[in-house]
């Protein structure tokens, strides 16, 4: 890294009165693009984000604390837009295994779809100095609470063993996230086709699950 901004505009003039909204995605969007382009949250400073704004870096912290706050509410707008992705996916199917498994393939498609948002979401690490979220702030906390209560209407209707619905949704995190950056870290590798990969993966964990 030389230090230099990677992206950067002309100065934009003061914002009047009413516009502090505006300012703010737009600070929000330069960071993200920034975020995408380094794959790297700590080779992104708050200099280098006010540049690709075409605002000065004091513009930033009339909206943000620092840039750990910054680069938080970037990822939490993603995670939002995640969260939605599956719920779309799921909303007019009925039957709650199906829902379940359906959850899945979206979320593999999302990431698929859209890999360097994904490398932001969950394969980028934290900053060495950045202050641990609150538990009820944690970034994907809402797309996370609607898995747990998935699993939990499998349970209720017996398509599942019954038990812990947070211990089985993080199992079930743990293994489409590892599908997920396994297809973005090495699209080079020979896969099979992504349906027939998802319906084994559901076929063994369905019997696996059974009640």
């Amino acid at each position: 890294m030389t230090g230099e901004p990677l992206l950067s505009g002309p100065r934009r003039p003061r914002a009047r009165r009413g516009e502090g909204d505006l300012l703010r995605a737009d600070i929000l969007a330069a960071a993200e693009r920034l975020l995408i382009e380094t794959g790297d949250q700590g080779a992104v400073s708050v200099r280098a984000i006010a540049d690709a704004a075409g605002v000065t870096p004091p513009s930033i912290y009339l909206h943000f604390a620092d840039k750990t706050e910054l680069l938080f509410a970037v990822c939490e707008a993603r995670f939002d837009d995640f969260d939605q992705y599956m719920t779309e996916a799921i909303r007019d199917i009925a039957d709650p295994l199906e829902a379940l498994w359906e959850r899945g393939r979206a979320y593999v498609r999302f990431g698929t779809e859209n890999p360097e948002h994904y490398r932001i979401l969950f394969m980028t690490r934290p900053l060495p100095d950045a202050t641990p979220a609150p538990p009820d702030r944690l970034p994907g906390l809402a797309a996370f609470s609607h898995l747990v209560e998935d699993v939990g209407r499998c349970m209720a209707a017996g398509a599942i063993a019954d038990g812990d619905a947070f211990l089985v949704a993080t199992s079930l995190w743990a293994v489409v996230h590892g599908i997920t950056s396994l297809l973005i870290a090495r699209p080079d590798f020979p896969w099979p086709d992504l349906d027939r990969l998802m319906g084994h993966i559901v076929d063994v964990h369905t019997r696996g699950l059974s009640a």
